[in-house]
């Protein structure tokens, strides 16, 4: 219980004051604090559902919403809207380049490859050739040095076999040993072998231009090679040689519009429309003036 004063009236009466004593009963509870906004209170428990297992015969996968994903328009290609790796998109625009400009005729001559079948012949030829892997030079040299260490004759040396590295191949050009030479259309740079044409001609040396250079590099165990050559087969097999060499010479040896014949220079299609379109229109007023004329 509290006893509180508190002026309920004030009764002036002269020089009177009278104040009148309250007395109230409260207990603290009955005054409660609004709760502040944002106060943290006591969360229930949520009970968490314990994970569910894939199953492996219907696994989810999502789908993708983007340009070539799980929703695509029926019966369109969309090979356009790829984004193709950087060497795809480079190779091509090379190749286009090639086609738009004009290509000088030392350059030209390696688009003009011998053909499927012919190269088919001329791989097979070349395969009884190959040259000794690092393995089986190793287990030869072995062989040899036992047998000279024993006092008996040495195993004799393969006698042909293909020849390979642009150095090597340029040398046994220019002493005129090499029978056959093959180069690859597609080295990179093409520098590389630009000149070599030029040199077998001037030394009277076949040579045949191939695709590709990873094919003449399994003939002689390594990734690419550039040029290769033979400097002479076995007797069973000179016949075959010789019809490659008459080839060689009829088809890039003295084949004079290959050194001649400029490449390049073909148009886009939409060009192609316009240049045409442009030349109908010509011919048209052509036509119109030479009407006028006759009448």
């Amino acid at each position: 219980v509290f006893n509180t004063t508190i002026p309920f009236c004030s009764l002036i009466s002269g020089h009177n004051t009278y104040t009148a004593v309250v007395t109230s009963t409260f207990s603290p509870s009955v005054f409660t604090m609004a709760p502040k906004k944002g106060s943290k209170t006591a969360k229930k428990a949520v009970p968490t559902k314990a994970p569910t297992k894939a199953d492996p015969l219907f696994p989810s996968r999502p789908r993708s919403f983007n340009v070539g994903g799980a929703i695509r328009p029926a019966g369109r290609d969309l090979s356009r809207f790829v984004r193709w790796p950087k060497y795809v998109r480079i190779q091509r625009q090379r190749a286009v380049l090639y086609q738009r400009l004009k290509v000088p005729p030392s350059i030209n001559q390696f688009t003009k490859a011998i053909g499927k079948n012919e190269a088919a012949s001329v791989f097979n030829l070349l395969n009884k050739y190959r040259p000794e892997t690092a393995a089986a030079k190793k287990q030869r040299i072995k062989e040899t040095a036992a047998a000279v260490a024993a006092g008996k004759e040495a195993p004799a040396k393969v006698p042909h076999q293909i020849k390979f590295g642009l150095k090597h191949v340029t040398t046994l050009i220019e002493e005129k040993k090499a029978q056959l030479v093959l180069i690859a259309c597609d080295v990179d740079p093409i520098e590389l072998v630009l000149w070599l044409p030029a040199l077998c001609r001037k030394m009277d040396v076949p040579f045949l231009i191939v695709k590709d250079k990873a094919r003449l590099g399994t003939l002689v165990h390594q990734k690419t090679a550039a040029a290769v050559c033979l400097t002479g087969v076995n007797k069973e097999d000179e016949s075959q040689l010789k019809i490659f060499r008459d080839l060689g010479i009829e088809k890039f040896n003295k084949n004079n519009e290959l050194v001649r014949k400029w490449g390049g220079g073909i148009m886009g299609l939409k060009t192609q429309a316009k240049l045409d379109k442009r030349a109908k229109a010509i011919a048209a007023e052509e036509a119109k003036k030479a009407a006028s004329l006759r009448a």
